[in-house]
C-alpha cells in the first residue's frame, strides 16, 4: 500500500514537471514573437466612386463601454487630382447618443501616449447645417504612421452631453488601417 502512494506521487510530480516545462516553452515562444495565433483576414475593399476616384477601406464593428456596437470605417481616398486623406468614420445606433462635433478624437495606446485626430464630420455633410448626431468622421492622416500596430488602443469619442465614449481598437484593427493607409 505504501509503495503505491509513493508511486503515484511520483506521477504526479512527474506530470507537475512537464507541466511547468510547458508553460516555460509557450512563454518562450509567445515573448520571442515564435507562434502567433491566427489572425482575422483584413477586410479592405476597393471602390471606384468615379473615374479616377478611388476609395480603400477597412469596416469592423466595435463596442463600446455599455456594449452598444459601433460601425468603423478607416479609408483612403485617393482623388482623380492625385491628392489623398485617410479618415475615420465612427457610426453608432441613432438615438443612442450625440457625438460632439466640436472636439476631436483622442486616440490612447494602452502605454498612456495620446494622440488626437481632427473631427472632421461637417465634410460628410456639406448641406447640412449639423452633421448627424450618432456619425463622426475624423482625419487620421497625420497620425497613422504614429499608431503602434502591436498594442491595443482606445479611441474617446466625445458626447453632446459630457460623456466620453470609449472603443478598443485591437493591434490588428490598427495594423488594417496602416495597410488600407499605404495603399
Amino acid at each position: 500500500m505504501g509503495r503505491r502512494l509513493s508511486m503515484g506521487c511520483q506521477i504526479r510530480q512527474v506530470f507537475s514537471w512537464f507541466l511547468w516545462l510547458g508553460a516555460i516553452v509557450l512563454a518562450v515562444l509567445l515573448g520571442f514573437g515564435l507562434w502567433h495565433p491566427p489572425s482575422a483576414a483584413a477586410a479592405i475593399r476597393q471602390l471606384e466612386e468615379s473615374p479616377g476616384q478611388v476609395v480603400y477601406q477597412s469596416r469592423q464593428t466595435l463596442n463600446d463601454q455599455h456594449g452598444n456596437n459601433w460601425q468603423t470605417v478607416a479609408f483612403k481616398r485617393i482623388r482623380s487630382d492625385g491628392k489623398a486623406s485617410f479618415e475615420l468614420r465612427v457610426v453608432g445606433f441613432p438615438g443612442v447618443v450625440e457625438l460632439d462635433h466640436t472636439q476631436p478624437l483622442t486616440l490612447t495606446n494602452s502605454l498612456g501616449a495620446a494622440l488626437t485626430a481632427t473631427n472632421v464630420s461637417n465634410t460628410i455633410f456639406p448641406n447640412a447645417a449639423q452633421p448627424v448626431g450618432n456619425i463622426g468622421q475624423y482625419n487620421l492622416q497625420p497620425l497613422i504612421a504614429q499608431l503602434p500596430a502591436t498594442i491595443p488602443l482606445k479611441l474617446s469619442l466625445p458626447t453632446i452631453s459630457g460623456e466620453t465614449i470609449n472603443l478598443a481598437v485591437s493591434p490588428l484593427l490598427v495594423e488594417e488601417w496602416q495597410t488600407v493607409a499605404n495603399y
